[in-house]
């Protein structure tokens, strides 16, 4: 049976070009929100789901994380990088000094600011709720407008490419999460992700498990900090990390989290794009 494979729709977005790249020969499904992606998943719908964890110019992704937090179920199993390449879309026949509208998504609009101060200046930009949504809006306009979208939205939506690569930081890259309901087996090229906080608010305990990496020489990729919903100074710290959660070193780390915190989370090993 063909694997179905969830993501953030609608198509001709970059989370379904993060999905073509990830599963070329599975079922493709796009759904309307991560939310929806991670239902799919702890359903039983989908296999996996492919959804945006971290932008390198915006940050990470809150929704992907906070529904990661509230979802044991649901593990990271994978992890694509794609390059954002973002293109200037018109239909057929249309001019750059006739563009009346600029559409997309609020996140292209403000990686393409310098590039529409210095070629459209005055032109009103109007916010979309995806790419590809901002295409569509282009096609079904009776004016003559542009939007900021895929060169896969310019073929879904029969839409003509303007410029190319118009995003204003070339080094511009999206990672996104393969998800599932288990994660990964180790591949000894591996990262974890987890998460974990704290009940009392004492001097020290930060400094303790960082100490803990530290000891067991353990490198971080990353760490950040998420608001619990508690309360005020009460936070979630979300950390990535070389290796096997089934590796000796992470594996011990892990046991002094269980031990040290009033809650943490694993949620999951995966190989390392490369």
């Amino acid at each position: 049976m063909q694997k179905l494979v969830a993501y953030l729709g609608p198509e001709g977005t970059f989370t379904e070009s993060a999905a073509i790249k990830h599963s070329p020969d599975a079922k493709l499904k796009p759904y309307p929100s991560i939310s929806s992606v991670v239902s799919a998943i702890t359903d039983g719908e989908a296999e996996e789901g492919i959804v945006p964890i971290e932008n390198s110019l915006q940050g990470s992704v809150n929704d992907t994380l906070d529904l990661l937090i509230q979802h044991p179920k649901t593990f990271i199993r994978g992890e694509l990088v794609l390059p954002v390449e973002h293109c200037l879309l018109v239909k057929r026949g249309s001019k750059c000094e006739d563009i009346r509208v600029i559409y997309s998504h609020p996140q292209a609009l403000a990686q393409c600011r310098n590039y529409l101060e210095a070629n459209f200046f005055g032109v009103v930009t109007v916010a979309s709720l995806s790419t590809a949504a901002a295409a569509d809006q282009v096609k079904n306009s009776k004016e003559i407008d542009a939007a900021i979208g895929t060169t896969r939205a310019a073929s879904l939506y029969g839409l003509e490419i303007l410029e190319k690569r118009i995003q204003d930081n070339q080094y511009n890259v999206t990672r996104f999460a393969v998800i599932g309901p288990s994660d990964h087996e180790p591949t000894g090229r591996d990262k974890t992700s987890l998460c974990f906080s704290f009940e009392d608010d004492r001097p020290g305990l930060l400094y303790g498990v960082m100490k803990q990496f530290a000891d067991l020489e353990i490198n971080l990729g990353k760490i950040e900090s998420r608001p619990t919903g508690k309360s005020l100074g009460q936070y979630i710290f979300l950390v990535d990390l070389d290796g096997h959660r089934a590796g000796p070193a992470v594996a011990r780390a892990i046991e002094y989290l269980d031990k040290e915190t009033s809650w943490f989370r694993v949620f999951g090993s995966y190989p390392r794009y490369e």
